[in-house]
């Protein structure tokens, strides 16, 4: 899509990244239908196409924003059928109770199947010809999706096959690469596998998925701040006593353990989705909603975090590791007895991090994050905790335990925003009390309400870059990260304990720990119920 603001090509082209989708007024708070295009899914066998890709595709194609002049073709190693690829989708979409059956018969008509070794260049000739072919029924002018949902071994071979295919542009349209996680597990990989992507692709087509940024409340934040005045002049360390970011599972690893054990948490979580939250908390206003100057005020909070104190770790971080326990109920296994991990395994399933913003709206405000696996309650969530009032005059009042104002962003699973303050109790004693102004994020809203990759995707089509993780951002984030990695995973004097917690509890009581020692705490699970 056309570039229509005024102020590309002034700060942001110092980011690497180029601006992109900048919405008319008259035309935003309408959805945006996308131009004709296809979409080649690597890895279609998988279990994320099934999940997650197909159920959003269709999805945006029953709210009548896919047209009829879009097609998607599934490729895999696995030898399958076009019918047999179509009966597949339709099951997974029938088990996650995402089937609509009316909508399927007039999609699935535009669902086609082939193999071919990602490997094999050769094969990818085949498969030029099979895209120009159903471009030509379809319609859609040579505008093409390439989607990564394969392993990240398999990126780099699958790029370079299409760039000798000569795939990387289609010559009268746009062509588009889209990267799922992890892209790399530390700076050196990742700068290796960019190396392989800009040799084929230029950076504008690349579209580096994290679908935490395509959920609703994530853009709310940029919306909460610089949409109003009663949020932003108190949104700086004047004001903010700290910052708090969760992201609490519930689940193990399930079938993801040959992938976790390779990764743990911090580069599963932190790398991408814990950071990208931190850089929407924290960053400066653009001047204008667009993707090229989103990403640079991103990219400047990345650039000023202060490096982790690795003489001093235990101060700054907490690792541990789920052992069995008991969820909903039911009894859970530790996360060594999990299939495909290893019985002596040290891979981290929890982190908690405190860590700083060097620039001059938050000098000395810490920001704790914190994820893991098999915890008591499932939340997603960034919880800004203000500074007391410098002198409580109604100390004498108080009943039972007052905190300090907060705002809550919950995210997932249950969309709110939240905002506790005190006031007095009713009746004739001056008695002061917290209390929450509550507001759920879809009361009262009747239009479209997209999931999270509906949102990414429907956005990849349109071009608007704004909610992809730039390159420079990709690197910074592993620059900040695998220092830590390093020395996590060398272990030895200096590493991080690895802390056992129950499964269905709190975490590691480190983590408890690491806030209580500087008179602050994390926010209690019985507020997650």
């Amino acid at each position: 899509m056309a570039d229509k603001s005024p102020q590309a090509g002034l700060d942001p082209a110092s980011s690497g990244v180029k601006a992109g989708l900048i919405v008319p007024p008259t035309e935003a708070c309408s959805e945006y239908s996308p131009p004709p295009c296809s979409m080649v899914i690597f890895g279609a066998s998988g279990d994320l196409v099934k999940r997650k890709l197909i159920p959003a595709l269709l999805n945006l194609f029953r709210y009548n924003i896919l047209g009829k002049r879009f097609f998607i073709i599934g490729v895999a190693r696995t030898p399958m059928e076009t019918a047999a690829f179509r009966e597949a989708m339709r099951q997974g979409l029938a088990d996650s109770g995402h089937l609509d059956s009316e909508a399927w018969p007039r999609f699935s008509e535009g669902i086609f199947y082939t193999h071919l070794d990602y490997g094999d260049t050769q094969a990818y000739s085949s498969l030029k010809d099979l895209i120009e072919e159903k471009e030509r029924s379809f319609g859609t002018e040579g505008n093409r999706i390439f989607y990564l949902a394969t392993p990240p071994t398999v990126y780099a071979p699958v790029i370079e096959a299409l760039g000798a295919a000569g795939l990387n542009s289609s010559g009268s349209g746009w062509t588009r690469l889209v990267v799922e996680k992890p892209f790399g597990r530390d700076s050196s990989s990742a700068r290796s596998l960019e190396s392989v992507v800009h040799r084929v692709f230029e950076e504008d087509q690349v579209y580096r998925i994290d679908h935490y940024l395509g959920k609703d409340t994530v853009q709310n934040i940029m919306m909460l701040r610089f949409a109003n005045s009663i949020f932003e002049p108190v949104w700086n360390r004047h004001y903010i006593d700290h910052i708090q970011i969760t992201a609490a599972e519930t689940l193990g690893v399930e079938k993801r353990a040959g992938y976790f054990e390779q990764s743990g948490v911090i580069r599963d979580m932190f790398q991408n989705h814990m950071l990208q939250l931190l850089t929407i908390a924290t960053m400066e206003p653009p001047s204008l909603y667009e993707s090229g100057l989103v990403t640079y005020e991103r990219l400047k909070v990345l650039k000023a975090l202060r490096p982790l104190p690795l003489d001093d770790i235990d101060s700054a971080l907490v690792i541990g590791q789920y052992a069995s326990g008991e969820i909903d109920g039911r009894p859970v296994l530790s996360y060594r007895d999990e299939e495909g991990v290893a019985r002596d395994s040290k891979t981290p399933t929890y982190a908690a991090m405190k860590l700083y913003i060097d620039n001059w709206r938050w000098q000395g405000v810490p920001f704790y994050l914190r994820s893991g696996k098999r915890l008591k309650s499932q939340a997603t969530e960034v919880v800004i905790k203000f500074r007391r009032v410098p002198h409580m005059l109604f100390g004498q009042m108080i009943q039972g335990e007052i905190g300090p104002n907060a705002l809550i962003l919950r995210i997932q699973p249950d969309e709110r925003v939240q905002l506790k303050f005190h006031t007095k109790n009713p009746g004739s004693k001056m008695c002061l009390r917290d209390v929450v102004m509550d507001f759920s994020y879809m009361d009262g809203y009747d239009g479209v309400k997209m999931e999270a990759y509906e949102r990414v995707l429907l956005d990849c089509m349109l071009g608007d870059k704004t909610l992809f993780i730039s390159s420079e951002g990709m690197e910074l984030s592993w620059a900040f990260l695998t220092p830590l990695l390093d020395l996590i995973d060398k272990g030895g004097p200096g590493a991080p304990p690895l802390d056992m917690y129950r499964a269905g509890g709190f975490g590691p009581a480190m983590a408890d720990e690491l806030m209580q020692s500087e008179g602050r705490g994390w926010r209690r699970w019985r507020d997650y119920e």
